[in-house]
């Protein structure tokens, strides 16, 4: 799997310019077109868990490129993943909600940029029914908006976009099977109905399986895909194995994707965390 990750970074940072510095305005790429950071720039900063950097990224990217449904998905993830490092896994998430003194500005700028990557993805689809990308970036935000309502929450609302998003995604893989992310977000929306669903409202939402979910990410991890798709797919398996308890295969997983993303301190501390030996006995006195 590491083969097909490291195989693709060269030829992404061949392209990416280096970073420049974060004033939340678009860059002026005529005039300063060394400084100007890239999607790609925003897309490794998320993924070496630079949250807030990758959407500062986002912001600065051309005033043109502010109109593509991709440039919201990536900061609604973000912001997501930004809620989701600052309350942990803390059982009580709503006291940790209420005690994140930034969390609050971070879920309205999530709303905000859910909201107008959907309308854009909406607007494309008025045009062009089959328009591949903007089907795909508009299952991706609902699916993301279903994250933070269920997971981060604990709101049991959603159901308008669970619903588009499902038809998104299954319209997205009925033309085009090999679609890495796709893939990826559908198997997610099945794990999520059979994980965080109430068992009499799992029928409603068509059902759902994890194993099979899982089966798909493994399936897709192993996909040759473009970089980001691959990383997707990557950490979606791990998050996945580390979910169901499969701490051999995520320690293995974490340390290859360590290799690609060696600033991310998440999955640093994941391998620390699990490949420290048991505590030394302590000898009884006789």
């Amino acid at each position: 799997m590491i083969e097909l990750l490291t195989a693709a970074v060269m030829a992404v940072a061949a392209q990416t310019p280096g970073p420049a510095g974060h004033d939340e305005r678009p860059c002026d790429r005529a005039s300063v077109p060394h400084e100007c950071p890239s999607l790609a720039d925003a897309q490794i900063s998320f993924y070496n868990a630079r949250y807030t950097v990758a959407a500062a990224q986002t912001l600065e990217l051309p005033a043109a490129d502010q109109e593509d449904p991709a440039i919201y998905e990536l900061r609604a993830s973000a912001w997501l993943f930004q809620i989701k490092s600052l309350i942990g896994d803390r059982s009580d998430r709503s006291a940790a909600l209420a005690a994140c003194v930034t969390c609050p500005d971070l879920v309205a700028a999530f709303f905000r940029d859910t909201a107008r990557g959907q309308t854009l993805a909406r607007m494309r689809l008025m045009s062009d029914a089959s328009d591949e990308d903007a089907l795909f970036f508009l299952g991706k935000l609902d699916l993301n908006y279903l994250w933070l309502q269920l997971g981060l929450l604990g709101h049991r609302t959603g159901w308008y976009e669970f619903h588009e998003a499902r038809r998104s995604l299954d319209a997205v893989l009925e033309h085009n099977r090999l679609h890495v992310r796709a893939r990826v977000a559908r198997a997610w929306i099945d794990y999520i109905v059979d994980t965080a669903m109430p068992r009499g409202t799992k029928w409603l939402l068509g059902g759902g399986n994890k194993n099979h979910a899982l089966l798909t990410v493994r399936q897709a991890a192993n996909t040759e895909a473009d970089f980001f798709s691959h990383a997707e797919a990557a950490f979606s398996l791990w998050d996945m194995q580390v979910r169901e308890g499969h701490t051999g295969e995520a320690v293995q997983l974490a340390r290859e994707l360590a290799r690609v993303f060696p600033e991310n301190r998440q999955l640093a501390i994941f391998i620390e965390d699990h490949e420290a030996g048991p505590p030394p006995l302590v000898n009884a006195k006789p």
